[in-house]
């Protein structure tokens, strides 16, 4: 099976991704499993001890992740996005589900932008972290998940059953 001009965009695109979550996962550090643990609690008192639980060297780290991650949503929209777009090529999707696969992953960078925001805002202003506004970032933050997530398990999966069929034919024609 050639790569067609989607599936080098895919490939492109997913690259982008993989660098950039590499890079933030370097710049975490230590500091990686914060970000699930903050993205996931909505409770103002566990997210105040999340932080308060960080030294000065760990919040560096940790607000440093957010300006790299304010790049990041635009590559897993993109990548998400030509996913889409070469598994239709691959695969005709009808037209509910492309609409959904191309409109999904920027719902879900708008949802990563929003989540950024307002977590180095809350970050500088502890004030400001109470149980409303952790609740309204951490929907924001399992939405995003949801909807970045599912995207690519049906990817996956399409690109399982193009893949295993390109596979089997390419057998039978070696026989």
């Amino acid at each position: 099976m050639a790569l067609s001009s989607p599936d080098r965009k895919l490939l492109a695109t997913s690259a982008l991704f993989v660098v950039s979550q590499a890079n933030i996962a370097r710049v975490l550090g230590s500091t990686a499993l914060t970000v699930g643990m903050v993205q996931t609690t909505f409770s103002a008192s566990k997210y105040r001890k999340i932080l308060d639980n960080l030294g000065p060297g760990e919040i560096t780290r940790y607000r440093e992740h957010y300006y790299w991650d304010m790049f990041h949503p635009l590559t897993f929209a993109v990548a998400l996005r030509a996913g889409a777009r070469a598994l239709d090529h691959h695969r005709s999707l009808s037209p509910g589900v492309r609409r959904i696969l191309l409109t999904a992953p920027v719902i879900a960078a708008a949802g990563d932008y929003a989540e950024n925001v307002a977590g180095l805002y809350l970050l500088d202003h502890r004030d400001k972290i109470t149980d409303d506004t952790v609740r309204a970032a951490s929907t924001i933050s399992v939405t995003k998940w949801t909807l970045a997530v599912g995207c690519l398990a049906y990817l996956s999966q399409g690109f399982l059953r193009v893949w295993t069929q390109a596979g089997v034919r390419r057998l039978r024609r070696n026989r």
